[in-house]
């Protein structure tokens, strides 16, 4: 919206603002805006509370969510359907993850945090694609085969379908874990626990910072 006391004053954003995005604001008439980082959250991946326990690395998130993975020196669609096949370490469990759309800034971050690190670890890629931005392209998509179900914007629900799947992993912000800890838990991620301390001080893998966009045309005047 362009500014004017009409319009709003500020913004909640759970990624930083893109430069595309800057660039929008000042074609529909927004000036300069201020970001504010006002905190962290955590991305976390959870399942029931009565599941086998997971310890995931990035590469094996990549591997099992990716639309595309290497095969014989090229890029095929993911043929991967438990975790087991992905890491002979992890349980024997089918691949089933729900999460949140694309024009979710949780699934951004997600994606950048975890999609994109974790196929910069697999060797076949790297030697595919090895400029960063050519292998950003190949690996920021998840499969649609139903291996990984979009649920929409609502937590909520990815909650509830966890309860009524056992095997299945859901993708959320860390809030909707710690309402939930009486019936869903975290899953590990490089050795680290999804929790409080370690995503406000950063260990967690998928820390994000959260941010208030102002605009610098209402200061001092709304």
């Amino acid at each position: 919206a362009k500014e004017g006391v009409d319009s709003p004053d500020m913004a909640n954003a759970s990624r930083a603002i893109k430069d595309s995005e800057k660039t929008l604001c000042q074609q529909n008439g927004v000036g300069v805006v201020t970001g504010v980082k006002i905190g962290y959250d955590g991305i976390i991946l959870a399942h029931a509370l009565k599941a086998t326990d997971f310890n995931l690395s990035r590469r094996d998130i990549f591997l099992a969510l990716a639309r595309q993975v290497p095969k014989d020196g090229k890029m095929v669609n993911n043929f991967y359907t438990t975790w087991k096949q992905v890491n002979p370490v992890l349980p024997d469990v089918a691949i089933q993850v729900y999460g949140p759309p694309p024009t979710s800034g949780t699934r951004d971050a997600f994606v950048e945090l975890i999609m994109e690190k974790g196929c910069a670890e697999v060797a076949d890629i790297v030697k595919l694609f090895p400029k960063e931005e050519d292998r950003k392209k190949a690996c920021g998509a998840l499969r649609e085969d139903g291996k990984f179900v979009e649920a929409g914007e609502n937590d909520n629900l990815i909650v509830q379908k966890l309860t009524n799947n056992t095997t299945a992993l859901g993708i959320f912000g860390y809030s909707y874990l710690e309402e939930n800890s009486q019936i869903i838990k975290g899953v590990s991620v490089e050795d680290i626990k999804p929790e409080f301390a370690t995503i406000v001080s950063g260990k967690y893998p998928i820390s994000r910072p959260l941010y208030v966009y102002l605009k610098n045309g209402h200061i001092g005047k709304v």
